[in-house]
């Protein structure tokens, strides 16, 4: 196996933009949308692919938002992107789970990573079309904030089959949720549905009930819009913990039963969403015999 250095990978990345080679697709995509930045998308999609894998499936993490990733600190990991046979070999965290993301191709968490529109759209097929994934279940898809370039490059090449949608439930972040909305409706991915998070907080020294960013915005928007709604996850320090810590909540769920909890209802959600459309292709084909 050939290691390349950050420096290498990079320019491998700058001067082969327009490569697309064969790789095998994972079974399901999910993508994670949010229309704004700091609403927890992140740390849902790195909990949602823990979750999976802990289930028993094969599953990747492709973490897209390539000019500021947060999955490798949200899942403890570092190291080298390598290159094998001209592809590139994602990070494991587990024998079940592979992540991808630029945040491998830096020295440090602080270097900026400086690109152009170009230079993203090649990274994004690279990332999708030359890299050893191996059979996947699942890849989750951390998208970047709103419904620009990165968003319907991922869409058109790698034609997802769900979208998740994560909020907090004040209007400035519902507005752009609902833009997420449209955006999947337009390019054709089917919603898993609305996820609510930071609704609410409990004070843990005397039980009061602060709803600091308001609460129900997002299950509001969901019975407006007509999409599913999942879950209101509340404020909670543990969460903030885990992520800065890289110890996943759905994989230590014991420090935070509530977080835990509210992981274990968004992959009971995505898995009950594949279930039903399987039976829905299983009678459609049924039919056609």
């Amino acid at each position: 196996m050939e290691t390349r250095n950050h420096v290498e990978t990079i320019k491998q990345l700058q001067v082969r933009p327009d490569v697309v080679r064969g790789a095998t697709r994972p079974t399901h995509s999910i993508i994670v949308m949010s229309g704004k930045g700091g609403v927890g998308k992140s740390t849902i999609s790195a909990n949602l692919a823990v979750s999976l894998s802990l289930n028993g499936y094969n599953v990747g993490i492709l973490d897209a938002d390539l000019t500021s990733p947060s999955v490798p600190r949200l899942l403890g990991l570092t190291g080298n992107i390598e290159v094998e046979e001209n592809q590139l070999v994602p990070v494991s965290y587990s024998d079940k789970l592979k992540v991808l993301s630029t945040g491998f191709l830096v020295p440090s968490p602080d270097h900026a990573i400086i690109w152009r529109g170009g230079m993203k759209m090649g990274a994004i097929r690279q990332f999708i079309n030359e890299t050893k994934w191996g059979a996947l279940d699942f890849l989750v898809v951390d998208l970047p904030p709103g419904t620009g370039d990165e968003p319907l490059s991922i869409v058109q090449e790698l034609q997802p089959d769900g979208a998740l949608i994560v909020t907090t439930p004040q209007e400035v972040a519902l507005v752009s949720s609902r833009k997420s909305i449209d955006f999947a409706r337009k390019v054709e991915v089917p919603i898993i549905g609305i996820v609510e998070n930071m609704s609410g907080y409990t004070c843990p020294t005397c039980g009061t009930q602060v709803a600091i960013f308001k609460s129900g915005g997002g299950e509001r928007s969901a019975k407006e819009l007509d999409v599913p709604f999942i879950v209101r996850i509340p404020l909670d320090s543990t969460i903030c913990e885990s992520g800065d810590s890289g110890k996943p909540i759905s994989e230590n769920g014991a420090t935070a039963p509530c977080a835990s909890e509210s992981s274990n209802l968004i992959t009971q959600s995505v898995l009950r969403f594949y279930d039903a459309k399987e039976k829905v292709k299983t009678e459609n084909e049924e039919v056609m015999r």
